[in-house]
């Protein structure tokens, strides 16, 4: 399939790039780079539903996975009713005590995974579930990504803060007044917008873990989620509105999001550096992986997540998504993919963000 859109003189050597990571997929992808209102860069291509032949459009959704956090996080930022040195049993009583806000935000808080049996899409309950579970550790004495549970505690957190869910607050606080086309709870209108999801042959998550013992706690974690393409296809799974994980976008409507974030035109400047800082850093002491976090965003770190530039943040999806902000540079980027590809084996986000480098 040909690659369709635009790139500013001097960004040709993107353009040849992304049309190499089209041409070696099954699927298809949406790259954009923004800085300051003005895009750089607008690419898409391939298949967006390989199995009907649908091609990739200018505005094909795609299932952001973790890339949600990301924007959770500019939303929590924005709206400034967390404190994150503030025990979560403040905002929420009768949740464990000696759990702080940041602890939730900055993957510390010790409670990775849902304990008993839950419906994964009910937030609330597993919310529920979760304020009455004890953590695995002294909360933020160790870091450990929380792959879903971030989402529930978030959402929950800002339904009593604000009586209104993660999604009702991305649509107003982010989505509706930058006009972006963004989605937490996708309705009904826009489903045939939305990419088909699959994963490759080889697809598999915390690709840095070995140990047996720990691999059985992450296939806890994601049990029933990134296991089969089935859920993560579905109308469900999509309006459920999960804060971990369940956002639609095109990829020019994130790199625009994390642009007015490196422009400081989301929320206070205070604000985005307070949550833009280094809250937690370390080796995932389940997944084996180098993390570094802020306040729900990730941060550049020692393996290079977000390319060359020292200065950076964002959310990764799993898959293969990237979305993040330059601050230095003032811009904001975003790869999007409906073929998920296991980390270890995906270099198309970093082959595209290291062009955009040499461009700028």
């Amino acid at each position: 399939m040909p690659v369709t859109g635009t790139t500013l003189p001097g960004f040709e050597r993107v353009r040849d790039v992304f049309e190499d990571v089209v041409a070696g997929s099954r699927g298809g992808a949406g790259f954009s780079v923004v800085r300051r209102g003005e895009v750089l860069v607008d690419l898409w291509g391939g298949l967006a539903d390989p199995e009907r032949g649908k091609p990739w459009r200018e505005d094909t959704l795609c299932v952001l996975f973790s890339g949600t956090k990301g924007v959770v996080a500019a939303a929590v930022a924005a709206l400034g009713v967390l404190d994150p040195d503030v025990e979560v049993c403040q905002y929420w009583p009768g949740f464990t005590e000696g759990v702080l806000v940041h602890h939730v935000l900055d993957h510390t808080a010790g409670l990775p995974y849902v304990d008993g049996a839950h419906d994964l899409l009910d937030s609330r309950t597993c919310a529920d579930l979760l304020a009455r579970q004890d953590p695995l550790w002294t909360p933020g004495s160790r870091v450990a990504y929380h792959a879903l549970t971030y989402g529930y505690l978030v959402d929950e957190l800002l339904r009593r803060t604000t009586g209104k869910s993660a999604g009702e607050l991305v649509a107003e606080v982010l989505a509706g007044p930058h006009e972006l086309d963004l989605h937490l709870g996708t309705p009904a209108a826009l489903d045939q917008r939305v990419a088909l999801l699959r994963r490759a042959p080889d697809y598999r998550i915390s690709t840095f873990l070995d140990d047996p013992d720990r691999r059985r706690i992450v296939e806890r974690m994601y049990s029933g989620l990134l296991d089969s393409d089935e859920l993560i296809n579905s109308v469900r799974y999509r309006r459920a509105g999960l804060a971990a994980g369940g956002a639609t976008g095109t990829a020019r409507a994130m790199a625009t999001l994390y642009a007015l974030l490196a422009d400081d035109r989301i929320g206070s400047p205070d604000a985005l550096a307070r949550a833009t800082r280094t809250w937690s850093r370390g080796t995932d002491v389940i997944n084996d992986r180098p993390v570094h976090f802020g306040l729900g965003f990730e941060l550049a770190d020692s393996i290079g997540t977000y390319g060359p530039a020292a200065n950076a943040f964002g959310h990764s999806g799993a898959g293969g998504g990237r979305n993040g902000a330059w601050p230095d540079a003032g811009i904001g980027f975003s790869f999007v993919s409906n073929e998920m590809r296991a980390e270890n084996a995906d270099g198309r986000a970093d082959r595209l963000l290291a062009a955009v480098h040499e461009a700028l």
